[in-house]
């Protein structure tokens, strides 16, 4: 099946870039900590990043990919590329005009978006230098966003998840010259930050080149296509960046609470382990498999895609969530606990972890039941459930934030809003007609369950005894190696059993990955890859 081969893809490289991204945190936690100055460069980053995933990558990936893979289908290459050089010049006008205006507002918004900093002139001066220095990665990103969409329409999702690796490498190149500290590290991270987004930028142009799209900037017009794509755009963007709305507003409030944001920022680094190799990685690769499917009229296709991206995506998050939940002290310290990140630090970042993975299978289901509206064109009823998300998790993280709960209570909201937002999806997808979950998927999802606990009962054993192993190890390789040591040992404990128990529950079959995964050379099969 094609659609998994492409996720499979995405969801190698991604991991790669993920695991490139814990050891950026681990530097990071480890020069930075949490306090004052950390909340502050996480939060500056976190605004960028928060209109990119609305503005460019929320937009085009629910509104440019059908609209440019319908452009291929009816006109031809050349018109859809033609196309793609008008989106991309209307993409970078917008775009710019936002980073022009940051640069020109940052010491205002700086009271927005990081309000714990109001009270010390300093810190609300590195604020708003921050912010300056990061707001440029929006543009090259958009950039990137667009020529991202364009090459997995064409079925080429190696180069653009490749570049993705390239922020993580300027970072941690950064992080390990270790030539600076304090406000002046956070001042070169953000630097790098932009520097990484030039990079980027500049490898998918070359990439896209190379694969015959020719892109390139004009005047922006106002095309029929144009106007198409603003019509589903706008709602397209707001609708699936929610959780990025969620964020913003949470890590803003976080700001008041010294650490808070710090907290936030390494538990989500580590739930979107698993959200971005397979809730992003399958999102991204279902959108252009089941828009080719509908337009074909091939709905029996699209429905059978939709129930095997849930099975593959639940398969291998649900045991993720099995063990944020039950050792998530022994993960967090064994990743981050050294330098300046301290044991409290430790409690408190497990804390919000535990709450995450709560909300994290519905993260998940966003990404994968979203492609359903997407693919229809329907940008508009997704983008009312996100509003509906967003203000829950506003009005939560608020009362509970203020109300005594402090940064637990804003992680307890975004969890919340990410289960109103799935279960209004799916509701609405299968009240439509447009989804059932088959029967396949109904008696798979019980053996997956089943498969979890069972490997977050062996992890939690083993965690639970630590101290008859940890220091025999510890003794023999020195306190760090065996912190790496054992979190990798368990890691991969946990992984043997939950495949073992998947084999032997029938929650997922060798053959059946096999055939996912094979290529194929038979006509039939190369028919099947084409839609």
């Amino acid at each position: 099946m094609r659609l998994l081969r492409n996720a499979g893809v995405v969801s190698g490289l991604t991991l790669l870039s993920r695991l490139l991204g814990l050891v950026r945190e681990m530097f990071t936690a480890a020069y930075l900590g949490a306090g004052p100055i950390a909340d502050t460069f996480f939060q500056a980053l976190t605004v960028p990043n928060t209109f990119r995933r609305v503005l460019a990558e929320g937009a085009f990936n629910a509104a440019f990919v059908p609209l440019y893979a319908g452009e291929l289908e009816k006109h031809g290459k050349a018109e859809a590329d033609a196309f793609m050089r008008e989106a991309l010049s209307g993409l970078v006008a917008v775009t710019l005009l936002i980073v022009i205006a940051f640069q020109v507002a940052a010491p205002w918004l700086a009271y927005v978006f990081f309000p714990g900093a109001a009270g010390d002139p300093g810190l609300m001066a590195l604020s708003a230098l921050l912010l300056q220095l990061t707001m440029p990665y929006l543009l090259c990103m958009a950039v990137t966003a667009l020529l991202s969409g364009a090459l997995n329409s064409h079925g080429k999702f190696a180069a653009p998840t490749a570049s993705q690796l390239l922020f993580s490498v300027v970072l941690i190149a950064i992080l390990a010259a270790d030539f600076a500290e304090g406000e002046r590290l956070a001042f070169w991270l953000s630097v790098g930050v932009t520097a990484s987004g030039v990079l980027q930028a500049g490898f998918l142009w070359i990439a896209a080149a190379r694969g015959g799209l020719r892109p390139s900037l004009r005047l922006p017009r106002l095309t029929p296509q144009i106007k198409r794509l603003l019509e589903l755009g706008i709602p397209g963007a707001i609708a699936a960046g929610t959780i990025q709305i969620n964020v913003l507003v949470t890590s803003s409030i976080a700001t008041l609470e010294a650490g808070a944001r710090s907290w936030l920022n390494y538990a989500e680094r580590l739930y979107q382990l698993p959200l971005g190799v397979i809730g992003i990685a399958m999102g991204l690769a279902l959108l252009p498999d089941l828009t080719r499917r509908l337009r074909r009229g091939d709905t029996a296709g699209g429905a059978f895609a939709m129930n095997r991206a849930i099975e593959v995506s639940l398969a291998f998050t649900l045991p993720a969530v099995a063990a944020f939940l039950l050792i998530p002290d022994f993960l967090v310290s064994g990743l981050l606990e050294r330098g300046a990140f301290t044991a409290e630090d430790t409690s408190a970042t497990a804390l919000v972890l535990v709450i995450f993975a709560a909300g994290l299978p519905a993260f998940i289901l966003v990404k994968v039941l979203s492609p359903g509206f997407f693919a229809r064109e329907d940008t508009k009823t997704p983008m009312r459930f996100s509003l509906a998300a967003v203000a829950v998790n506003f009005i939560l993280a608020v009362t509970l934030f203020f109300g005594g709960l402090g940064y637990a209570g804003l992680a307890i909201a975004t969890t919340a809003a990410g289960w109103l937002q799935a279960g209004l999806l799916g509701f609405t997808l299968m009240r439509r007609g447009d989804f059932r979950m088959d029967a396949r998927l109904i008696g798979r999802l019980p053996r997956i369950l089943l498969a979890s606990a069972v490997m977050g009962g062996a992890v939690w054993a083993l965690v639970r005894w630590e101290s008859a192993w940890a220091e025999p190890l510890a003794a023999l390789t020195g306190s760090m190696a065996a912190q790496i040591i054992a979190l990798l040992g368990v890691i991969g404990l946990g992984g043997f059993v939950y495949a073992l128990a998947c084999f032997a529950t029938g929650a997922l079959k060798l053959s059946e990955l096999r055939d996912a995964l094979r290529p194929r050379r038979d006509a039939a099969s190369r028919i099947d890859d084409l839609g």
